[in-house]
């Protein structure tokens, strides 16, 4: 093995991590974390995406293993965890991990969660990977931001693999090699392209992302081989995925910085740039008491980010309404609200949604950050209405309570788990790190009429 290159030490310290070197602070984002996590799963376990997919895959699955939340139905570990991706990925409601966009949990939590109900896991060493695991996604989308993603890869998806890989790894006992091997086979799985946002390939990409990952440390547990400089070889990751990159980022302050500690929720069930946009509108309609009918036009100034991302203002469904401020903008001003239901098919084609778009104007600056933004609405009698946003709820700044967290786990839950299941598995991911079995939660989050296993 390599002594020096960032893959190998990388592997080295996940290996020789400890639950006693991480502090209850960290330990308490990991529970918030997996709480909004399996929420968004619930929420989204229905959708059509979800639907499909399983059509599609159902049949070639293994012997049933693993839940899917939500369902209640058994599959595979590697398909579980698949499906349990894309449900949490699909309503556009999960975290962000904002210095490099990436959502850390989907595809590092369904990983494990599907291999903790295939092999026993306690509470703590599930919390202890997920960190881990966390932790090792993000450095590497550190180290090759912000090109990576301006070149067009899915960031979520193409570094989630490592993530997914690490988690799984540390809770297999894989030791450094092995973990070696695990990222060298997940780094030649690393895909995922920004082309099919808006499609439902966006929330596939965190599914295979979740899959590979398992299954790269599954290949690694059985001394499946790879590269031990997978990351930063002349032709490894780093080099190959990105016009630049900066290798020392995977490994800087490693332990004493957790990557966690950035992460930040959702508030609104869309991209994560128009958040601004939404509290804006959100809090001029409230405070003015503004009837929509009176408004003449809105005057929206984002970075250039949000228009490059979410500048569509002709979205076609529901998942290209999540990713348009034109949109999320309207149903702000129509609806006073911005929930799951203002992201449906139909909300997005209601006659009445299309033609307030017109009202919508969008321009850029580059002064303004990700989490800023401007909007200006003229009535009809001429008055104008100003708001800058310098922090969007849910970011750093601006971060959403444990409380906020229960409520919107209640919220999106309630289609699937009635009240005092919901109370429950919210009971037990607050005290996850205590359970003497992670995959108890899985089996919480599973409905109670759903059928138990598919043939």
């Amino acid at each position: 093995m390599s002594e020096t290159g960032v893959t190998t030490q990388l592997a080295r310290f996940v290996v020789q991590s400890r639950w006693g070197d991480i502090t209850q602070v960290v330990r308490h984002e990991g529970e918030r974390a997996i709480l909004n996590w399996l929420g968004c799963a619930l929420g989204g376990c229905r959708d059509e995406t979800v639907e499909r997919l399983l059509a599609a895959l159902r049949e070639f699955a293994g012997k049933p293993r693993a839940t899917l939340l939500g369902r209640g139905e058994r599959l595979d570990a590697l398909t579980a965890a698949c499906v349990n991706a894309v449900s949490s990925n699909i309503l556009d409601f999960d975290d962000t991990h904002l210095r490099t966009v990436i959502h850390p949990t989907v595809p590092v939590a369904a990983a494990l969660l599907a291999l903790a109900e295939h092999r026993p896991l306690s509470g703590a060493d599930f919390v202890h990977a997920f960190i881990l695991g966390v932790d090792a996604e993000c450095r590497i989308g550190i180290a090759v931001s912000p090109e990576h993603y301006e070149d067009g890869w899915h960031i979520s998806s193409s570094c989630g693999v490592f993530g997914a890989a690490v988690a799984a790894g540390k809770a297999l006992k894989l030791d450094a090699q092995q973990m070696t091997w695990a990222l060298g086979i997940a780094a030649t799985q690393a895909s995922g392209l920004r082309e099919v946002l808006g499609s439902m390939c966006k929330s596939y990409n965190m599914g295979h992302a979740a899959r590979n990952g398992l299954a790269a440390a599954l290949l690694a547990a059985g001394n499946f081989t790879s590269s031990e400089r997978a990351l930063e070889a002349p032709r490894g990751f780093l080099n190959v995925l990105a016009t630049r990159s900066d290798a020392a980022e995977i490994t800087r302050e490693l332990g004493a910085r957790w990557e966690l500690m950035q992460n930040a929720y959702k508030p609104y069930p869309c991209g994560v740039v128009i958040h601004p946009v939404l509290d804006a509108c959100l809090d001029l309609r409230a405070a003015h008491r503004i009837d929509p009918a009176q408004i003449s036009k809105v005057e929206i100034t984002i970075g250039p980010l949000a228009q490059q991302l979410c500048g569509n203002k002709t979205p076609r469904d529901g998942l290209e309404g999540k990713l348009s401020l034109y949109h999320s903008a309207v149903v702000a001003l129509l609806d006073a609200d911005a929930g799951v239901h203002q992201y449906t098919d139909a909300r997005v084609n209601d006659p009445r949604v299309v033609a307030f778009r017109d009202k919508i104007t969008v321009s850029s600056d580059g002064a303004i950050g990700k989490e800023q933004a401007r909007v200006r609405i003229t009535l009809t009698n001429g008055q104008s209405l100003e708001m800058f946003v310098e922090h969007a709820r849910g970011c750093l700044q601006r971060p959403l309570s444990d409380a906020d967290l229960e409520a919107k786990f209640r919220s999106v839950a309630a289609a699937e788990l009635a009240p005092p299941a919901i109370e429950h598995l919210i009971e037990q991911c607050w005290s996850l790190a205590e359970l003497p079995d992670a995959g108890a939660i899985a089996r919480a989050g599973a409905a109670p009429h759903a059928q138990l296993t598919m043939g």
